[in-house]
């Protein structure tokens, strides 16, 4: 029996990938890894792992993390932390060395993916469409940004350069409240501020690649943040509705973003993008790995874990009808906290409330 390693168990992004693969028919085991003992008590994981360390992904991570593939030897391992991605990417070959194979992109791709900024200087070079974007370095450049990038209200975007989950995100015209902002962050030289684009309309387009080759791409778009009210910029990096969609544009403007950074994509990509003034879909980050709803596709029967396992453990490529888009339009994915998501459409919701509707 195979064995497939993935990090980072225990949380929703990875238990949605296991989920996804124990719908497979080939039935490897799944040795889950975590540093947190509360999120690794709860995975699915068959095999359950602890790496012990506390700061970063330093050398103890690293020596720990290699203990750990030569005495399992998974046939594969799958990273599921932007963070992680990029630092393991830095000793990939040690970790191939074990006989554990990878499926990512080059390290400078994912250098470049992680860095918000970075990527965003490669979209524009390449003349897609992107919000202008400055990096703040200090307060002389925070107040250019407000003069230069601020809305009809004066207010433009800050986020950190690194992390997810809307990490930094602010929406102001507020230049006290964006200095004190940066600085709880320590985030000089790391925030950017850009113009400001539709954070209420969003959509995400997640691919697999083999060798340059586009194997399979699904578009979701979001209909709503979850816990939304919780954040200053409604931002949280959690959807709470989400529904299989399909646009040309959308289409377009995802292969332009990916290809403009990797000429020969090899992995899992996952291109986010937020809707400007004219309602066209810029890009704002690639991700290197599945998203948490994943297993909404899964449920709805495209099952992109597997898939991606699939290639690389036994060169088994999917049969699909159409590569891009291959789900249906307009099925929801409804999710909160503590209980199972829900997928359906907005023609039986509608039912719902018709047959339930109080009359007077």
């Amino acid at each position: 029996m195979e064995k497939v390693l993935i990090t980072d168990v225990g949380v929703a992004p990875a238990e949605n990938v296991i989920k996804s693969w124990n719908r497979s028919m080939e039935n490897e085991k799944i040795i889950g890894v975590s540093r947190n003992p509360y999120n690794l008590y709860s995975s699915r994981a068959n095999l359950k792992r602890y790496i012990p360390y506390e700061y970063g992904y330093g050398e103890d991570y690293k020596k720990s993390l290699l203990r750990l593939l030569e005495k399992e030897r998974p046939s594969l391992a799958v990273f599921m932390n932007d963070r992680e991605i990029y630092e393991v990417s830095k000793f990939r070959d040690e970790i191939t060395a074990t006989g554990t194979k990878l499926f990512m992109p080059r390290h400078e791709v994912i250098e470049a993916c992680t860095d918000k900024y970075q990527s965003y200087q490669i979209w524009q070079a390449e003349g897609l469409k992107v919000p202008k974007t400055v990096i703040i370095n200090d307060e002389s450049a925070l107040k250019k940004s407000f003069e230069d990038l601020g809305d009809l209200e004066g207010k433009v975007w800050l986020r950190s350069t690194v992390g997810a989950g809307g990490r930094g995100a602010l929406p102001t015209n507020n230049y006290e409240l964006a200095r004190n902002w940066i600085n709880l962050y320590n985030g000089w030289g790391n925030f950017t501020a850009s113009e400001l684009l539709k954070a209420d309309k969003t959509v995400t387009w997640l691919s697999v690649w083999y060798e340059g080759e586009l194997v399979v791409a699904q578009t979701r778009r979001r209909k709503s943040w979850g816990f939304a009210n919780r954040t200053l910029s409604g931002v949280t990096g959690i959807t709470g509705v989400g529904e299989t969609y399909s646009s040309e544009t959308v289409n377009k403007v995802a292969m332009d973003t990916i290809l403009a950074i990797d000429k020969k994509p090899h992995g899992a990509y996952g291109v986010d993008m937020t809707y400007d003034r004219n309602d066209f879909p810029n890009p704002t980050e690639i991700n290197m790995r599945f998203f948490t709803t994943c297993y909404f596709f899964t449920e709805a029967g495209l099952n992109m874990p597997e898939i991606y396992k699939n290639i690389i453990l036994y060169q088994k490529f999917p049969s699909l009808e159409k590569k891009i888009n291959p789900l249906t339009d307009g099925l929801l994915w409804i999710r909160d906290m503590d209980r199972e998501p829900i997928l359906t459409t907005d023609e039986n919701i509608l039912k719902v409330i018709q047959e339930q509707k109080i009359t007077n």
